[in-house]
């Protein structure tokens, strides 16, 4: 894959505005008009949160909403940003003084992180690159942003990196709705607190099996070193820990370090003034949904004639993981998940890192128009204002297809 030239695709620029328009603004902010452009399509994960991190696959597909870059390369070492956004101002720096400040994030530092990367195949490389700005997260991201294709979704692996096609039933829609609450995972700490508990759980259910616990990482290299089921994983999980949370303390004698060395060898950043750790919770939330991603790949591959009732049991299930295991969720989600239930979704859950953003929602394709009208006369009727769609807030897929539609609010 590395060796393969990105995708390119002539256009003209008068059939598409959007385009129009970057190009007009570009001249207008740089005299000189861009020599070519680029698009990062956006995605929906439709199960498999907060896995990828640990090593296990994860089932997103693309959707048509992107993100569009103007570029002219320049016989300078100076590297020149503009937003059409006016709310995030200009940025210029020297590209052999790229700075990433962690602890200040500001647009442009996604656009240094991935040029400071590459100064290092495609998607590894991107995924790497994000960590440059604090957040430690997996790959699925930019995975299903480079290897996506219309009409199916992806079982995306790790280590190495591998997609397979997942078709999806021809029966059902995939409907996106934005809760409209806003989180920056780069400008918190919930997310890596969260990677945090997942690298502590691996480490301490490594010492409990006699393995070397220096060198694990991930919850799934301890799964691959005994070579047992994520059935099994979930037994010993129970077997291991308590549900309490884990002091610094505690998880220092367990491992026979001190506190130390836990803040600088172990911890992030961002993490080292944590005081309390939920391992069982979070080794739980992941080893079942580990499970979950591969029945639900193997329900689509079968195509059992329950196949729509149950991918959506499988939904709900990993919302409520999510909800009470991983605690990524928010008030908003959750009454948005029920809405959406209680509106004809045959599943329902939050989708990306949580905290807020959107939910995806499985509905049968003849369903799919009665659906949309219920969940916004819902939404519009909450008591909570914040939670009132804005325009443009809802998505769907064309039934059986794989592929987004936008669907005016």
């Amino acid at each position: 894959m590395a060796s393969d030239a990105p995708a390119t695709l002539p256009v003209q620029l008068a059939e598409q505005p959007r385009l129009l328009k970057l190009k007009k603004m570009f001249i207008s902010k740089f005299g000189s008009a861009p020599k070519f452009y680029a698009r990062a399509p956006g995605r929906v994960n439709l199960i498999g949160e907060h896995i990828d991190y640990c090593g296990y696959a994860v089932l997103p597909m693309a959707i048509e909403q992107d993100i569009l870059i103007a570029v002219e390369p320049v016989n300078t070492q100076v590297v020149q940003l503009a937003n059409t956004n006016p709310l995030y101002l200009d940025f210029s720096t020297s590209v052999n003084n790229i700075h990433v400040n962690k602890t200040k994030p500001v647009w442009h530092n996604y656009f240094l992180c991935g040029l400071k990367g590459v100064q290092v195949e495609l998607a590894e490389i991107c995924t790497k690159s994000e960590r440059y700005i604090g957040t430690e997260g997996g790959g699925m991201d930019q995975s299903i942003s480079f290897l996506a294709e219309e009409g199916t979704a992806k079982l995306i692996e790790f280590s190495p990196l591998r997609a397979t096609d997942v078709r999806l039933p021809s029966g059902a829609a995939f409907v996106i709705a934005n809760s409209c609450v806003e989180m920056n995972k780069a400008a918190t700490s919930h997310y890596n607190i969260r990677v945090m508990e997942c690298r502590l759980a691996t480490k301490l259910l490594s010492k409990s099996k006699g393995l070397e616990w220096k060198k694990m990482l991930k919850l799934q290299d301890v799964q691959a070193k005994l070579g047992v089921s994520l059935k099994e994983m979930l037994t010993i999980v129970e077997e291991v820990f308590h549900p309490e949370p884990y002091s610094g303390e505690e998880i220092c004698t367990c491992l026979g370090i001190s506190l130390e060395e836990l803040r600088t060898q172990i911890l992030s950043q961002n993490t080292q003034d944590v005081t309390t750790f939920k391992l069982y919770q979070r080794a739980k939330h992941v080893y079942s949904e580990a499970g979950r991603v591969l029945e639900f790949k193997k329900i689509c591959s079968e195509a059992p004639a329950s196949a729509i009732q149950l991918l959506g049991e499988l939904m709900n299930q990993s919302h409520i993981s999510c909800r009470d295991m991983y605690e990524c969720s928010c008030p908003e989600l959750d009454q948005l998940v029920d809405i959406c239930l209680q509106s004809g979704a045959i599943g329902s859950r939050l989708t990306g890192a949580g905290w807020g953003g959107c939910t995806v929602s499985m509905v049968p394709s003849d369903k799919l128009s009665t659906f949309l009208t219920n969940v916004k006369e819902a939404y519009y009727k909450s008591n909570d204002q914040r939670l009132a769609l804005e325009k443009n807030s809802l998505f769907a897929t064309k039934p059986g297809s794989g592929a987004l539609v936008f669907l005016e609010a």
